[in-house]
């Protein structure tokens, strides 16, 4: 799941918290697929509709300060949804900070 944008107010500084911002994040889910792959039923899959509404949830939700925060927390909530035994996670925005540059952003991997 790659490049779901969302809007969200985290961020160390004020103005980021008041005006909010546009965040990134892409996602990978690791998991046994293989009775998926045999039956060609939704249900033997990771529900990718979930795994969306879980992020924006996230990002649209309680504000963090860092970054690193709110990349655990989707990972988090990501890990319990059902077949779901690994998650990739990487969530970047473009911060109000002088120089030029495409963004900012963290990834993390959890089990």
């Amino acid at each position: 799941m790659e490049g779901m944008a969302f809007f969200g107010r985290h961020g160390v500084f004020p103005a980021e918290r008041e005006l909010g911002a546009r965040f990134t994040v892409d996602v990978e889910l690791e998991g046994d697929l293989h009775a998926a792959g045999r039956s060609d039923r939704l249900e033997d899959t990771i529900d990718y509709a979930r795994a969306y509404d879980l992020v924006r949830e996230v990002v649209e939700g309680e504000p963090c300060h860092l970054l690193e925060a709110v990349a655990e927390r989707i990972s988090d909530r990501l890990l319990a949804l059902p077949r779901v035994e690994r998650a990739r996670v990487r969530v970047y925005k473009k911060p109000p900070l002088p120089g030029e540059f495409r963004s900012f952003g963290v990834e993390l991997w959890r089990p």
